[in-house]
């Protein structure tokens, strides 16, 4: 061959798509010499196939194996061959498998194989008679089955890629495919009837008889039931098993469902076992009645007997796609009969979403992230998505409208449209991004046969993907597709659920879909509103008329309803919803920035629908909502900046009632901006603790500084004042729904005693009334005073020294070890702490005082818990909560801080990391105590603000556990983990702390 020549046949080569020219020229060579045909003849389709050199290359490898049957292969139709090759490496191998089996490759033109053919031609490969009987039960008859499927499944294939359209023939292809598995599963019955009744040796079970009159019907699920497998996925069945009224009479039931089983077991393996050919896909039996555990076959009534007691909605949405498949076809049609009503009134049994979408996660939880952008089945945009949104659409109005009772997708989306549940134009587009992404789904499982959701990740995986598809140009096209479809179908699931419910309640244009308004009733309770008539009367305040405002509510709502669902407490978020809205009416920004900002509608969705605290709070601040539109308006403001604005009111209003009504203002302001972050997950519990302390601190320095005004005239300007906070207020962690523990202490400086003493009094009382808001309560407590509750309200500098010098006892001196001050006089402050400072850190401490501490600490876990509550859930008082872990720390601390200066802080966790550094307790102890404080800390206000009620028990209720496991950023449906994890941590807790405090 001259130079000029050759440059011309790689020319040829590299316009057929060939890649690597060198080596394709060599087999060239090798093929045209072993087969005695032209270049040109072999060649021929050459440009059909998506990867030419892999074709050439299995080409060569078949030839040399078995020229002449390739040759014939090439002569008789050789595009068909090229297209199987190009396409799959699997077929390839199964060729050079079975040289032979070239001979039956068909092309395109052929059509599909009908259901009756494909049965014909398996059973026929095992030699089955009419008793349906295999002529052998030896391995030889599986490996036939296997061959000959695998040769039907070429047919298939030849058909598909041979398509002007692949996403036209995708529909007819799948149910091909469909059927082909049934038909498979019936051939290997026959081969199991034969080894049950002895056909194989040594394995003969039963009489050939009673095999004969036991019945056994597979049903097909999911895809195969539905008629819409892939090439090589899992076939889900369920074996339903009986027999003839007179062999049960004989033998009983119980050997019947033996016979049955049997039966089941050997067909499962004639397809799935590891034999001489290799297996054609997996048998999967786990969707039976207790799955993996349950009985791999049961009677019609025992199945019926599950359903009716035992089954869980997610069951019921399984069966949504249940066919007979294989086996006694009466049989199989009275199981699909009986089962039929069930799955249709499961739409309304309790948390009905809730279980379908736990049926959904739990094949999507365990994607590796690194999978997660190549996952064509069950990533975001996937295949799963598509399914999810028809079947659940199927289900909420299905209990009512027969007409949408559809096993396939692509039927239910037609029957949807139909029904008017779907608009026609997004079901149409709805429908193209399914059978593109299902022919993408077959092409990258037809490469090697095996099954795959995933795109490719390299460059020729997604060229070779894009010949085989032809649905786009080179490789970055389809992966441009890819993401494309991807986008679309998230988009149109929200237009698709959500959209049609406005139908039922507001004015739309004529080409909306129209909802009744029983049919929006029934979605709305389907995706977990528990008053669907009260939403529909808020979304139809919410979007109803031809204002503006009207008009752009109606554009946002179909995606708020979907997050409000996706929220804690629907109802109560979108009514807080709907009361802002009106408290706001047009205000242009609020609307502006609900329909241009990329994350604001969002999050307004999540802290109403998460959290009742900041909805009532939100209805007397409704301006707030534009705080979620800024990140920096989320972050709490510095202390600095809030004592300058309290400052500012102070000017700017003379009497003290207009002052205090400004400070309540601020500090409800500024504890709505502290939830929002606490919600929103921008605050961490430390950050959340400091900001909800400066708020009080501000709160109470101002209201003092109010009163103060009001009550001391110039003449007893003299009277120093302080407020000293103790408890979590001292130790700067408070949580929201936490009292201020506070200590009131003046000094006379000079005036009457009498006089002095009256005025505290005042200032005490003005502080504590005028500090009252009945919006969101501000309560503070002094009941850790001297004396508690017996004691004065109120002491002099004197009398506090007087009394902790000679009466003090162990639990005030206890009280003291979280004392700062915080408004007031500095000066008297000072003095007040050092005082304290005597009192808790003593250079001798008292063993008996000591003693003291541990039996009030037995005797408060004994007499405060609230009657009839669980300890173990009460996250203060109960073991390993929030007292256990304070006491122990204020323990050492007053027993060793005045010898470790560490120890010398109103932080409970700061103490409890210098008891650690100071070899006090553990490591390993010291980290299950502060996890156990910080734990039950955050649900303490996690719980507060949900319910917008402050209490220190952890609910039992289910919807209130998973509501606080969510604002703990748990993920959804985790109420049993939020239980599981604090019964844990505190059990861990209790464990060291009876070790190291009564110890």
């Amino acid at each position: 061959m001259t130079s000029s020549e050759r440059t011309s046949v790689l020319t040829l080569l590299a316009r057929d798509g060939f890649g690597d020219l060198g080596d394709a020229d060599a087999l060239l060579t090798e093929l045209a010499e072993a087969l005695g045909l032209s270049r040109e003849d072999i060649l021929r389709g050459a440009q059909h196939a998506a990867d030419p050199d892999g074709a050439l290359a299995a080409l060569a490898r078949i030839a040399r194996r078995d020229a002449t049957a390739v040759a014939e292969a090439l002569t008789r139709g050789g595009s068909a061959l090229w297209r199987l090759l190009g396409a799959s490496t699997g077929f390839a191998d199964f060729f050079l498998r079975h040289p032979a089996e070239l001979a039956h490759l068909v092309g395109p033109e052929v059509p599909l194989p009908t259901a009756e053919e494909l049965r014909r031609e398996l059973t026929d490969a095992v030699g089955a008679d009419a008793d349906g009987f295999a002529a052998t039960g030896d391995e030889s008859a599986w490996v036939a089955l296997r061959v000959r499927y695998r040769r039907m499944l070429a047919r298939i294939a030849a058909h598909d890629l041979g398509a002007d359209d692949a996403v036209a023939v995708l529909a007819p292809v799948a149910a091909s495919l469909a059927d082909a598995a049934g038909a498979a599963l019936e051939a290997s019955l026959c081969v199991a009837r034969t080894r049950v009744a002895g056909g194989a040796p040594g394995s003969g079970l039963f009489p050939r008889d009673q095999v004969a009159a036991t019945q056994l019907a597979i049903i097909g699920m999911g895809k195969t039931g539905a008629r819409e497998l892939n090439y090589v996925s899992d076939v889900d069945v369920i074996f339903v098993g009986g027999g003839d009224p007179q062999l049960v009479e004989q033998v009983g039931e119980s050997r019947v469902i033996d016979i049955a089983t049997r039966l089941a077991v050997q067909t499962m393996r004639g397809i799935s076992g590891m034999e001489i050919e290799p297996p054609l896909w997996e048998v999967d039996a786990n969707l039976r009645p207790e799955g993996k555990q349950g009985a791999l076959v049961r009677t019609l009534d025992s199945h019926l007997s599950y359903y009716d007691r035992w089954a869980k909605s997610w069951e019921f949405q399984a069966l949504l796609k249940a066919r007979p498949l294989a086996g006694d076809r009466i049989l199989g049609e009275a199981y699909v009969a009986a089962v039929q009503p069930k799955i249709w009134t499961s739409a309304a049994r309790e948390n009905f979403v809730d279980s379908v979408q736990r049926m959904r996660e739990r094949v999507t939880d365990h994607i590796p992230a690194a999978e997660v952008p190549y996952q064509l089945k069950l990533g975001p945009g996937g295949i799963r998505d598509i399914e999810f949104t028809v079947q659940l659409l199927q289900l909420v109005h299905g209990l009512t409208d027969d007409t949408i009772r559809q096993r396939g997708t692509l039927d239910a989306l037609e029957a949807l449209v139909g029904a008017g549940y779907i608009g026609r134009e997004d079901a149409a587009t709805f429908s193209h991004d399914y059978r593109v992404l299902r022919v993408l789904e077959h092409r990258v499982q037809l490469r090697d046969l095996r099954r795959t959701h995933l795109m490719p990740q390299q460059p020729d995986g997604l060229r070779v993907l894009a010949r085989a598809s032809r649905l786009a140009d080179g490789g970055p096209g389809v992966w441009a597709l890819w993401e494309g479809i991807k986008r679309e179908v998230r988009e149109i699931h929200v237009r698709l659920f959500y959209r049609p419910l406005l139908s039922a309640v507001a004015a739309l244009s004529s080409d909306e879909q129209q909802l009744s308004t029983a049919q929006a009733h029934d979605r709305l309770a389907a995706i977990g509103f528990r008053d669907p008539a009260g939403a529909l009367r808020h979304i139809g305040a919410l979007t109803g008329g031809l204002s503006r405002k009207a008009t752009i509510q109606r554009h946002l709502m179909p995606v708020m309803i979907r997050w409000f669902a996706d929220g804690v407490d629907p109802d109560y978020g979108l009514l807080a919803f709907r009361r802002i809205s009106e408290r706001l009416g047009d205000t242009p920004w609020f609307l502006r920035m609900l329909r241009d900002s990329a994350g604001a509608a969002e999050r307004l969705t999540r802290v109403l629908s998460g959290s009742r605290y900041i909805g009532e709070l939100m209805e007397w601040i409704p301006e707030s909502v534009a705080w979620l539109d800024s990140e920096d308006q989320l972050r709490p403001r510095p202390g600095v900046a809030l004592q300058e604005e309290a400052r500012a009111i102070q000017t700017r209003h003379e009497t003290v009632v207009e002052a205090m009504r400004a400070v309540r203002a601020l500090r409800r302001r500024e504890l709505l901006r502290l939830a929002f972050g606490a919600v929103l997950g921008t605050l961490t519990i430390d950050e959340l603790a400091q900001g909800l302390t400066t708020v009080s601190e501000v709160t109470i320095q101002a209201t003092l500084r109010a009163v103060r005004r009001d009550i001391v005239g110039a003449e007893d300007a003299a009277l120093d004042f302080s407020v000293i906070a103790m408890g979590r207020f001292g130790g700067g962690e408070l949580g929201f729904g936490s009292d201020a523990d506070v200590l009131y202490v003046y000094d006379a400086n000079g005036l009457d005693p009498q006089r002095a003493h009256d005025l505290a009094l005042r200032l005490v009382a003005g502080i504590r009334t005028y500090s009252e808001d009945h919006r969101v309560p501000f309560e503070l407590d002094a009941d850790l005073r001297p004396e508690g509750r017996n004691g004065p309200l109120v002491r002099s500098l004197d009398s506090y020294t007087e009394y902790y010098r000679r009466w003090s006892l162990s639990w005030e001196a206890q009280a003291l070890l979280r004392a700062r001050g915080v408004a007031g006089s500095v000066k008297l402050v000072g003095r007040f702490m050092a005082l304290a400072d005597e009192v808790r850190y003593p250079r001798h401490p008292v063993q008996q005082d000591l003693r003291e501490i541990k039996r009030i600490k037995a005797r408060v876990e004994n007499e405060r818990l609230p009657q009839g509550a669980d300890r173990s859930r009460h996250l203060k008082l109960g073991p390993g909560g929030l007292s256990d872990v304070e006491w122990l720390v204020q323990l050492w601390q007053h027993e060793h801080a005045h010898d470790v200066p560490a120890l010398r802080t109103t932080s409970t966790l700061d103490a409890l990391e210098a008891a650690r550094a100071a070899g006090l307790v553990p490591d390993a102890a010291a980290q299950r105590l502060h996890d156990a404080w910080r734990l039950a800390s955050r649900l303490r206000s996690a719980n507060t603000l949900l319910s917008g009620q402050t209490s220190d028990v952890l609910p039992t209720d289910r919807g209130k556990l998973d509501g606080i496991g969510r604002l703990l950023e748990y993920p959804p449906r985790s109420a049993t983990l939020v239980e599981e994890e604090w019964l844990r941590t505190a059990r861990r807790a209790r464990r060291d702390f009876e070790k190291l405090f009564y110890g």
